[in-house]
């Protein structure tokens, strides 16, 4: 049962204002209610336009609701003075890893938002250090950011995140501009950071297999929640989510598609494993011994 949430998000409504014609944008967000537990890893899809880039601004305070409210560990983000307090509790990691990384030394890069907020130097040491080697580039702490392939840029990005040891990360498509193997170390240490260290992650992304290893999945649709489950529950709605323009995993496209051509399986296959091990299931009931 949900019961601890360290983000909660109540009846939020939110329109850009445009500063050519000074008037408000159609809503955004639309009477949007949504809870983060603590200790969770959830993904947040949707097409572009739906509002999850949004609704994770409102998570430390970049954007505030026009109606409705946020808050972060009880702190209403509308409250200007709790400012430095929000941010410290969530930290963000965006697209282009480009575009945080400030420094022209890896642990200086680190650093950088710790000296700025006057951390004693020791204590800066040790959390540069902690951060580095929990997202792997302790290794690489005196090389330059700019030598570095994008997964390692984007695992220093977010080592700068957590030496502030933030509750909560929220990644905005971290994985939108690398190559497969970039993804997978992003995602990778993503995960390890929730399992070991129990940070809460909200990872948004395009990617059905970064949401499937999740444990929630949440999607909008026109600046609302349209579902919000177990990945094994929500993927299973494969008409709902092809209507609202996203994919759903190929191994549950694939036994989608074969339920239609009148076999007798199940619709919450999300991963390679269970749809080998249901296929041989399927093979062994037709009398066919198959190992895969």
């Amino acid at each position: 049962m949900q019961t601890n949430p360290i983000i909660q998000a109540s009846h939020v409504s939110f329109a850009y204002y445009d500063a050519e014609t000074e008037q408000k944008s159609a809503p955004v967000l639309q009477d949007l209610t949504l809870n983060i537990q603590r200790g969770e890893m959830v993904a947040l899809l949707g097409h572009n336009g739906c509002g999850k880039s949004t609704i994770a601004k409102h998570f430390n305070a970049i954007l505030v609701p026009d109606s409705g409210d946020v808050l972060v560990d009880g702190i209403n983000t509308k409250d200007e003075t709790r400012l430095y307090d929000i941010r410290q509790r969530v930290g963000m990691v965006f697209q282009n890893p480009d575009n945080q990384i400030v420094a022209t030394i890896v642990e200086e890069d680190a650093a950088f938002a710790l000296e700025n907020i006057g951390v004693e130097p020791s204590e800066i040491r040790r959390r540069v250090d902690e951060a580095l080697k929990a997202v792997g580039m302790y290794g690489f702490r005196e090389h330059s950011p700019h030598q570095l392939s994008g997964g390692q840029k984007q695992r220093v990005a977010i080592a700068g995140i957590i030496a502030m040891r933030p509750d909560v990360i929220v990644l905005d498509e971290p994985t939108a501009m690398l190559d497969p193997r970039g993804r997978r170390e992003v995602i990778a240490t993503v995960r390890q950071l929730n399992r070991d260290f129990g940070i809460t992650v909200v990872l948004i992304t395009h990617y059905m297999d970064e949401a499937v290893q999740c444990d929630r999945v949440v999607v909008m649709e026109k600046g609302k929640v349209l579902l919000d489950d177990l990945p094994k529950k929500v993927f299973s709605h494969v008409s709902v989510l092809k209507g609202v323009g996203l994919d759903v995993p190929q191994v549950t496209e694939l036994f989608d598609g074969l339920a239609k051509g009148g076999l007798n399986l199940p619709n919450d296959i999300i991963s390679e494993q269970e749809c080998a091990d249901e296929l041989a299931k399927l093979l062994e009931s037709a009398g066919i011994h198959a190992n895969l």
